[in-house]
């Protein structure tokens, strides 16, 4: 065998140990919350409030439910952040009720959020996450807003006076 086959053949095998030495990719699944599930932020009950829900799972294994989506991107949004999420769920509001939503979990990454309607969530105004684009702008024609995906959800559109503010049309 040759001196560069040889080479090789060990930047192969090294590159396959490092490879099986990685942490494997995180996942979680949504859990429904029960009826004195408490917001990780301020305690409040989540059911006893209308509009979207939201989880965040950690990788050590805790999660921490949130009864507004202004809060999840609060913990999200946050430059000191570090912890490291084994996934994040919204409620998807084309598929569940808004003043008693139930189920409908969708990865938080995935959804798009109309930002700056009139509907109102446990703390004032908040986001509407939505897997369907047509639900989504239905939404935001019908309740005012602007349809964003995750990727462009910004900490300065949590202000609540932007939220409700300027970005409604």
């Amino acid at each position: 065998m040759s001196l560069k086959m040889s080479r090789l053949l060990a930047a192969l095998a090294t590159a396959g140990l490092l490879a099986a030495c990685s942490e494997p990719a995180l996942t979680a699944t949504a859990q429904e919350p029960g009826a004195d599930t408490a917001c990780a932020l301020d305690g409040m009950v989540l059911l006893d409030f209308p509009g979207p829900k939201a989880q965040i799972h950690y990788a050590e294994g805790k999660a921490d439910h949130y009864c507004d989506l202004m809060e999840l991107f609060t913990v999200l949004l946050a430059p000191e952040h570090k912890r490291r999420i084994a996934g994040a769920f919204v409620q998807d509001m084309g598929k569940t009720a808004w003043d008693k939503p139930s189920g409908a979990w969708i990865a938080a990454k995935e959804a798009l959020y109309v930002v700056g309607s009139k509907k109102q969530g446990s703390m004032g105004p908040t986001f509407g996450s939505f897997s369907d684009p047509a639900q989504a702008a239905a939404f935001a024609k019908a309740e005012g807003g602007k349809v964003l995906p995750y990727s462009q959800i910004t900490a300065s559109m949590l202000d609540t006076g932007h939220a409700g503010g300027d970005m409604r049309h």
